[in-house]
Parts: structure tokens; C-alpha cells; sequence
């Protein structure tokens, strides 16, 4: 881990997108503080001439100017950036837990076992994820919990695909067949031995599923079918700030972009910093 430490902080495009990532979640921490309107809050004057008093402006205290319905923009971005960053951080959590558990148990039991899990790993990976996304927050109705729980029943099936690859290599390595013969049990095996040389694999994964929570939950919110209000997340306001495009309120649409692609970017290189770092090969 030593060595993984000095080669990932040797990565400046990781380093950098680190330190840009550490700003955004200051942003989203201590930016309601300097916010003068509420998220929930309607500037009625704001309603008059959304070109001219919903524009960004210092004076008005709307810093990313305010939405088609008045509300400040820079609230609304704050917690937008939250949550998306929530969504993919638990969704990754959800993917990592059920995927390894379920790679691990396929790869390390073998024979019968092994063939109906991944199997089954199969068959859902033959249904279009979209589907199954839109179906269980239709069945579930829009909230967090249908979300994640949305975005968790489809996320692990590839972390479960990579984890038994990586079992079935490690499990018939010399260690594992000397801890077999020093009278290790076989759940003990797994803990301390097949568990931690999965880390670096498992690791690199998550930190690139984290985008792709947030693509899948912008995706989804640009359907319509995501948080509902008084909730939001950037793919909801990059949704209504393409609306309202042919206003000339592009300010709606440029601030929660901005904060989009960031995050996605941002995440990407670290997560190629990661595998850099925690590829064996390059030991």
C-alpha cells in the first residue's frame, strides 16, 4: 500500500482532479452559508422578466441567477451537487458489497454453484438496465430509497463478474493451498487471504462506478422519472435548464453543467490514478 501511496500521488492529473473534488464538497458543505436565498425560496420579482431580474447577479443575492420558477439557482446547484454526489457514493457502496459477496461466494464454492449464480448474473445482464431502472421507480414510486435501491439492482452484476474472475485466479494460488494445509478454515481463507488481494481490483471499480451512478441518475432525472421536488440533482437541472434554452436563460443550463462535468471528470482520472496505482504489474 506504501508503494500503491507514492505511485498514485506521482499521478498530477489525479492529484489535481483530488484537490478539485476536495472543492467541490467544500462548495456543497459551507455553500449554504453564503447563500442568501433558501433552495424552496420563490424571488416573485425574479418572475417579471427572467432575462433581465432572474440573470446571475451580486446585487440580488442570486449568484447562478434563479430558475423558470424564480428559485435561487445557487441553492439549488448546492444541493443538486449533494445529491448527486450521494447517489453515486451509495450506489457504489451497494454495487461493492453485493457484487464482491456474491463474486466471491461463485468463485471460491466452484461446480454447481458457481454455474447457476453466474448464470443468473447473465440472464440480467440481458435485460436492458434502463428498464429495469424505470420499472422499479415506477413500481416504487420517485424517492431516494427507490433510487438507490434502483440504481444498486443493476450496478453489481459486472463488480460480481470481475470479483469471480479474480477468486478463481487466487484460489489455487501456492499461499491459499499453505494456509489449506497449515488447517485454515475456509471462511478464514477468504477474510484474510482472497478478500484483501481483491482490494486493489475492487477499489479501482467503485471509484469509476461512482460516475456512472451519476450518469445513470442524470440519465434517468433527464427523463423525468428521478428526484421529485422539492428535491433536485444536476440531472434534473440540466433537464429543466435545456427547457428553457430558447429563453436565453443559459446561465440554467452552464452552472449545474459545469458542476456535472467536473464531478464526472474529476472522478475518472482518479480512478485511473487508482488502477495506475494498484495495478500488480507495474510493482
Amino acid at each position: 500500500m506504501r508503494d500503491a501511496r507514492d505511485r498514485f500521488l506521482r499521478n498530477k492529473a489525479a492529484i489535481a482532479c483530488m484537490a478539485v473534488l476536495f472543492l467541490i464538497v467544500v462548495f456543497v458543505l459551507v455553500g449554504p452559508q453564503f447563500s442568501q436565498w433558501s433552495n424552496e425560496e420563490i424571488d416573485w420579482d425574479a418572475l417579471g422578466d427572467i432575462q433581465t431580474m432572474g440573470a446571475p447577479s451580486l446585487e440580488s443575492g442570486h449568484y447562478f441567477g434563479t430558475d423558470e420558477l424564480g428559485r435561487d439557482l445557487f441553492a439549488r446547484t448546492i444541493q443538486a451537487t449533494g445529491t448527486s454526489l450521494l447517489v453515486g457514493l451509495i450506489g457504489s457502496a451497494m454495487a461493492l458489497i453485493l457484487g464482491t459477496a456474491w463474486g466471491v461466494i461463485a468463485g471460491y464454492v466452484g461446480g454447481r454453484t458457481d454455474n447457476i449464480m453466474m448464470r443468473l448474473v447473465d440472464i440480467l445482464l440481458a435485460i436492458p438496465t434502463t428498464l429495469v431502472i424505470i420499472l422499479i421507480l415506477i413500481i416504487a414510486g420517485r424517492s431516494f430509497v427507490a433510487l438507490f435501491v434502483a440504481l444498486g439492482a443493476v450496478s453489481w452484476l459486472t463488480m460480481a463478474r470481475i470479483v469471480r474472475a479474480q477468486t478463481l485466479a487466487l484460489k489455487n494460488r501456492e499461499f491459499i493451498e499453505a494456509a489449506r494445509a497449515g488447517g485454515v478454515s475456509e471462511t478464514m481463507i477468504v477474510f484474510r487471504h482472497i478478500l484483501p488481494n481483491l482490494f486493489g481490483v475492487v477499489i479501482v471499480y467503485a471509484s469509476l462506478l461512482i460516475p456512472e451512478m451519476i450518469l445513470s441518475e442524470s440519465f434517468i432525472s433527464f427523463l423525468g422519472l428521478g428526484i421529485s421536488e422539492p428535491y433536485t440533482s444536476l440531472g434534473a437541472l440540466i433537464a429543466q435548464g435545456a427547457g428553457t434554452m430558447a429563453y436565453g436563460t443559459l446561465w440554467q443550463l452552464l452552472f449545474p453543467l459545469f458542476f456535472y462535468v467536473a464531478i464526472i471528470l474529476t472522478m475518472f482520472f482518479i480512478g485511473d490514478g487508482l488502477r495506475d496505482a494498484l495495478d500488480p504489474k507495474d510493482r
